[in-house]
Order: C-alpha cells, then structure tokens, then sequence
C-alpha cells in the first residue's frame, strides 16, 4: 500500500510540474518523515524548484499544495519549515485497504535475470565464508522471484582450477593412489559413512603445505602442480579422470549441504565444458574483431593478447598486429596525442591470453558471460544431476539430454562474487561494452560482498587454539589452505545441537520429529538472518551466542514474534485471517488518533511499507534493508504488545481492531521472513 500511494503521489506531482511550472523531472526525491507526527512522506522538491523557477522554496511548495489537495487515499498536505511538504495518508482508508491485502503489483514486462551464486571450488567441504554468498544469492533470487522476475539460479562450477588440481596432487603424489585407488577410497569413505568434502579438506591444506615444505623441492613440486593442472584441462588421462571423480562428489555434497538451507539452484555451467566445447574460440573471435583485445609486440606483455582500456582503442591499432575492426582506422591519428608512435607499450593492459597461448581466468569469464547474454552463438549440453522436491538441477555436459529446460539468454545477470573480485568483473563488463553490447553491461551487477572471520570465542568454541594476542582481536580470518576455519555443516550443525534442548524443553508435548524440525527452523533462521542482516560492504565476525539469541536483532527474535501473535489466536481461538475478516467492517479512525494511535499506526505504516522494502532492496542489490525492515515490525509489534492487552480488551469494536493489528504483522513478518528464506515455527 505503502509504495502504491507514493507512486500515486509522484504521478500527480509530475502533472501539477508539467501543467503549471512547463517542467519535467526525471527523478522526484522522496523521503520518509523521522516521526509519523510530520507525515508519512516528506518533499524536498520546492528547494530543487526554486533556481529553476527563480522563487523561494516555501512560495513554490505552497503553490505545489495547493494544487495536490483533494487526493484519493490522503488526509492533507502541509508545508513545513523553509519549503518541505509534508503528505499525510488517510489513516483510516489506509488501514483498511492494508487489512484487505499484500499483493505485489505484478510486473508488465517481467525481467529474465540471471543469479549466479555459491560458485565453491568443488575441492573441499563449504565452509562459513561460502554461507554468506550462498545465503545472498539465494536471498536476492527470492525478492527478484517476489517481484515477478523470471529468475535462472547458476551455481558455477571450476572443475579444472588450480584448486582441484591441488587435491588431485595430494591424491597421486601424498596419498600414492592410483585412479584404481581414487575409486577403492570413494567407496570405503562411502561405507564408512564419511564425505569425500570433509576428507578433501584436511587434504587440500596437507598438500598446500607441502609445496613449501622442503626447500629443494619447492620448485620440483610447483611443477608438478602446474603439470597436473595442465593435465586436467586437457582430459583424456587419470588425471583429469581423477579430478572429474572427486569434484563431481564433492560438489554433490556441496549441493546437499545449501539444501540443508534451503537454497537450490537450476543449473551448473562447468568449467570444463567452457573449455572442451571452446566458448573461448568463438569469444576471441569477437573480441578479435571488434579490437578488443590486440597483440602486444613489445613489453613486458609481448607476445600476449591484451585488452583494451577505456579511451585506448585508437591507439592500439597502430601497434597490434591483430585488431581488425576497419572503423577504428577511420580516425585521424593526429587528433590523438596518445597514439604518438614514440609512446610506448600500456604495461598496465589487462592479460587475455599469455605468451604460451593459455587463458587467463577472464578470458573465460568474458565467453561465459557472453553465453548468459545469448550472445555467444554456442551452447552446453546438459544432463539432470541433483533432484530437489519440486524441481531438477541440471548440470552442463558436452553431450547431453535432448529434452532440457532453456538456459542463458538472460536480460540481466547479477554475480555474487566477493569484492576481492572487483577487478576481473569490472573486465568482463568492459570486454562487453567493447563489443558494442552496451546495454548487456549495464545490466550486468557484481553483487560484491565481504569476508566472514571468526570471533575468537566462536574459533575457541570450535576447538581451535587461539593466541593470546589474538583473543583481544575482533575477528580472526578463516583460510582453506592452512585448514583453519569452521565447515559449514558443522556450524550448521552446531546451531541445530544448541536449540534442540532448549525446544526438547519447553516443549515436551511434541514428537521428537516436531521438535527436531522445530530446531532446525530456529537454527537456519539465526543463520540466515546473521549472515543477511550486515550490509555486503560489511566484514561479518560470526559468533554463535549472538546469533542464537532471542533479544536484539537476530532471526530468533523476529520468530519469536510471529509465535507470540499465534499464540494470541490460538487463546482467543480464531485465527489471523478470521480477524482480518471481523475488522473489514469497523472504522478505525478513533483508534488510531492521538500518542496511543500514533504507536498502532506506526505498526500498520511498518507492515504496508513490506512492497516498498522489496522495491528498494532490488534497486541497490542489498536484502539487509529488508533484514532491518522485519526486525523493525517486530520490535514495533513488542511494544505495541506490552501496551494493549488484546484478550482482555473490553470494548468490541476495539478488540477487533487490535486482533487485527496482530494480523497484519503476523502476514508482513511471515511474508518478509519468506522472502529472506527462513520460516516462522508454531512455537519456539
């Protein structure tokens, strides 16, 4: 209702611009008041007005008021201060058109975006850090879906990095094992009941210490690295057998450990197949073409393909032995000081491809994203690999199923990639605008993030030493490489160990199936919420008291308040929507004047502004607005509570009015929660 109303408001301000000051404004700003005493919307739109119109603010927001009143669905319009207008809603209208219904407006061209997200290297168990891109990408599918999006989730696989070649390494060369022996051990860990990502884990840091362990050695053993991962990337041998055995079931075990949060994903594009069906040929090309990228003959980059900076393409077509594109010699090479034949090479140039003829990470990036935007004129193959209850996870193959869904060719993409990452995106989305696909680049988003650490209780909770000096540190960094951090089922887990007594006690009367699950609803919602209620541009300490708590600003707390608005129902024996119904003929207005209303209506206001939040939270690519937005409702609707005894309230009329305020927030907050991917318990 919220957003609807402010976009009636905008829509009539545009016309009184147009028709009595002749001017249009691309965009109107638009505030929400500190206190609903000033309003539910405040304008500083005269101040923007008054250079233009050559007229005090205050004179051009009366003229602006005068214009706006009578309008459907407000009470009035004031002007405050030296020019602010001040809009007040009907409350009463307003109220009754909230109880009525929550419906998303539906969108007239819906988008097809594209959410790539989680992206573990398949060469040990996820761990905390992965949580956080996980639970963001996930989040964020949720609102685009929420808004009417046509939403593909892409979940991408490096199944030949450097990464998996380490764990190979560790297998052939640490552990002596043959392909034979990969296989012998898959299926002991198997019968043991042990997974290939925990036992890759302690592996892959063993071996990271091994190619630094002996000095003499180093050298040799880097090699054998570099030999493996060349080994790899062409197939055909164990190597490249083994790596397929153990990144497959490992990421198999990644899938089921996101399950476990409810996240899923409808495909995953592979490396190798990026590789084997040569993406990268048909990109060069393009890139080639365009000029792009051209051939450095001197330099330190000699003998590379580099790319081409912003405001570079001119001068590289002097140099390059490889651009192509006949327009850029269209230039006058004097109109351009930087093409001067005495400059030298750009040693800063983005390597594409090196000097041996291997490619860099964003060579592949670029042909990868050149496919999500249906540009690349190839596509996978794919074959089903993961079930989920309601749908298939599809897995990109060189030969593959006939009948599968369609895949790329999205209208936006949006990559959930931490900042350290900021770089190469930022190439992938000039190698884009390079060729000429400018507004595939404008909608391609890097949803950036950063690191999760450990608080020093949480590491020492875990069974980690901690150093002293390290104890008085706000957080301590996880590292893959030294083994050191926690794995995200064992967190998982642990969160789950430290609610199921608390819910086997409270609740006694339930199966121990009920109060398993219920535990599990309590533990995944103090996760999500921890890890969604921090802005990306955040660094998180995750710790497991703050997390699990039932005060402050965590996923427990915001339960919590759904549980008490059922149990308010469930003692009055009707339910939220029997409320909803009763109030739909009472008139709310006397219950919402006055300090006393002004602290209901602040709860009503909070849950019709559930669309805006939605809204907003796509707009800037941040689901912690939301976070904060269901946090809010529910401390709103404490204190509402603490005030007004609802099933005691002796006046009828009133007492509707009060079960259906308890309504509106049990819908908004089981809504918002929904949307951040955690659920709302019977009881807690």
């Amino acid at each position: 209702m919220y957003l609807r109303e402010q976009k009636k408001l905008l829509a009539c301000l545009r016309a009184i611009l147009r028709d009595k000051f002749e001017i249009e404004l691309d965009t109107i700003a638009i505030e929400q008041p500190p206190e609903t005493k000033f309003g539910e919307y405040a304008l500083p739109l005269a101040f923007e007005l008054a250079r233009k119109l050559k007229k005090a603010p205050r004179k051009i927001a009366d003229e602006i008021v005068a214009e706006l009143s009578p309008l459907e669905g407000f009470a009035g319009f004031e002007v405050a201060g030296a020019g602010y207008i001040n809009a007040r809603l009907d409350r009463g209208a307003a109220v009754r058109d909230i109880a009525s219904g929550a419906d998303v407006p539906a969108l007239e061209a819906p988008v097809h975006s594209l959410v790539e997200h989680t992206s573990i290297n398949p060469n040990k168990a996820a761990h905390v850090g992965h949580l956080r891109n996980a639970i963001l990408g996930d989040t964020f599918v949720r609102l685009l879906r929420a808004a009417g999006q046509k939403v593909d989730v892409q979940n991408y696989i490096d199944n030949t990095g450097v990464q998996v070649a380490d764990v190979v390494v560790g297998l052939m060369h640490l552990e002596g094992l043959s392909l034979s022996g990969v296989e012998a051990l898959m299926a002991k860990l198997a019968v043991d009941g042990k997974g290939i990502d925990y036992y890759c884990w302690d592996l892959y840091a063993r071996v990271s210490q091994w190619y630094d362990l002996d000095e003499a050695q180093k050298q040799a053993r880097k090699q054998i690295r570099l030999d493996t991962l060349h080994a790899i990337e062409h197939g055909g041998n164990d190597a490249a057998q083994i790596g397929e055995i153990i990144s497959t079931a490992v990421l198999h075990r990644h899938l089921e450990t996101m399950l476990r949060l409810g996240i899923e994903y409808d495909l995953l594009p592979r490396e190798s197949e990026i590789l084997h069906l040569h993406f990268w040929d048909l990109a060069f090309e393009q890139l080639k073409a365009k000029g792009v990228l051209y051939h450095e003959t001197e330099g330190k980059n000699e003998g590379c393909w580099v790319m081409t900076r912003p405001g570079q393409m001119v001068k590289i077509t002097k140099r390059s032995k490889g651009a192509a594109s006949d327009d850029l010699l269209d230039h006058d090479p004097k109109d351009d000081e930087s093409n001067d034949s005495s400059s030298g090479p750009d040693e800063d140039a983005k390597v594409i491809v090196r000097s041996n003829g291997t490619v860099t990470y964003v060579g592949k990036d670029i042909a990868y994203h050149l496919w999500k935007f249906g540009l690349l004129g190839r596509d996978f193959a794919y074959r089903k690999f993961f079930e989920y209850p309601n749908h298939t996870c599809w897995i990109s193959a060189e030969q593959g199923e006939p009948d599968h869904p369609h895949f790329g060719g999205a209208q936006a993409i949006y990559n959930v990639i931490d900042s350290r990452q900021s770089d190469p995106q930022a190439n992938v989305i000039e190698a884009l605008r390079g060729l000429g696909y400018a507004e595939q680049a404008a909608h391609y988003t890097h949803f950036s993030y950063e690191m999760v650490a450990l608080t020093p209780r949480c590491a020492e909770e875990l069974g980690y030493q901690i150093a002293e000096e390290d104890r008085k540190r706000p957080y301590i960094e996880v590292s893959g490489r030294k083994g050191f951090g926690v794995k995200a089922d064992d967190l998982i887990d642990k969160l789950i160990t430290a609610t199921q007594s608390e819910v086997d006690s409270r609740h006694p009367e339930l199966s121990a199936g009920e109060r398993e699950q219920i535990a599990k609803d309590i533990a995944v919602g103090a996760l999500r919420y921890f890890m969604l209620k921090y802005t990306r541009n955040t660094v998180i300490a995750f710790d497991f008291n703050e997390a699990l708590s039932f005060e402050g600003e965590t996923g427990p707390y915001m339960q919590y308040a759904v549980v008490r608005t059922r149990s308010i129902f469930r003692k009055a024996e009707i339910t939220a929507e029997q409320a909803l119904a009763d109030f739909a003929s009472v008139d709310a207005s006397p219950y919402l004047a006055g300090e006393d209303g002004d602290g209901i209506w602040q709860v009503w206001l909070r849950a019709a502004k559930t669309t805006l939040l939605l809204d907003q939270c796509i707009a800037t690519a941040e689901p912690a607005y939301l976070a904060k937005h269901a946090f809010q409702l529910a401390q709103e609707f404490s204190n509402f509570y603490r005030k007004h005894h609802i099933l005691t309230e002796a006046d009828p009329e009133r007492k509707k009015f009060l079960f259906a305020t308890a309504a509106i927030t049990q819908r908004e907050l089981i809504r918002s929660l929904a949307w951040l991917g955690i659920s709302a318990p019977e009881v807690m």
